[in-house]
């Protein structure tokens, strides 16, 4: 699954998730609900860009 990187350098990685917002290990990006932000910047997900 891709990893996604926010302006601001955090990394969304499916494989780990955001447990502390509720989202489990395992969840792609494309699964993510539209409500889920950055965790550190709180940056929406459109600003997001897939990591090679």
């Amino acid at each position: 699954m891709d990893k996604y990187e926010c302006p601001c350098g955090y990394v969304y990685d499916p494989a780990e998730g955001d447990m502390d917002n509720g989202i489990d290990p395992g969840t792609a990006w494309e699964d993510l609900p539209e409500s889920w932000v950055c965790p550190l910047c709180g940056a929406e997900q459109e600003y997001f860009e897939k990591v090679d």
